[in-house]
């Protein structure tokens, strides 16, 4: 698969998805070779031993092929806001943050960062400066007033 474009992720995101798939592929092929060496006898703790790696090695064939997925279709979902939108808020106590929009959780970042599709990031759709926006936390409903949202720059 030879991608070329950045698909809507920003470089930090894309660096990242290409490591998690490098790193899940390296996984599954040191598991496959394991797999193979199963013996038919045992009791039942090795069988069990068995169904646990054959369900492991499921969820990394899933989840490359969802990383992979999204680096070659993408990360533009026209409900979220684009990775690398930057948003400036004045919260209920008054403080105010400047926040970068991202897709990819753990992305390196000096700034503060929401990812898109977390509570606060879903609030911020379709907001506007000026708008007041409510989303909830562990704590209850909280609010804040989008100061400046600023789409990212291609």
């Amino acid at each position: 698969m030879v991608i070329s474009k950045d698909n809507g992720f920003s470089p930090a995101a894309r660096r990242q998805l290409e490591k998690e798939l490098a790193d899940l592929r390296t996984q599954r092929a040191a598991m496959a070779a394991g797999l193979g060496e199963q013996e038919r006898t045992g009791d039942a703790a090795d069988q069990a031993d068995v169904l646990d790696r054959a369900e492991s090695a499921a969820w990394l064939d899933r989840r490359i092929s969802d990383v992979a997925a999204k680096l070659e279709h993408g990360g533009r979902n026209s409900s979220l806001l684009p990775d690398g939108t930057t948003v400036k808020l004045r919260f209920a106590d008054g403080d105010e943050d400047e926040l970068q929009v991202i897709t990819i959780p753990g992305e390196d970042s000096t700034a503060s960062v929401v990812t898109s599709d977390s509570p606060l990031g879903l609030a911020l759709v379709g907001a506007k400066e000026g708008d007041e926006i409510k989303y909830r936390t562990p704590g209850g409903e909280a609010k804040a007033t989008v100061l400046s949202l600023k789409p990212p720059t291609t």
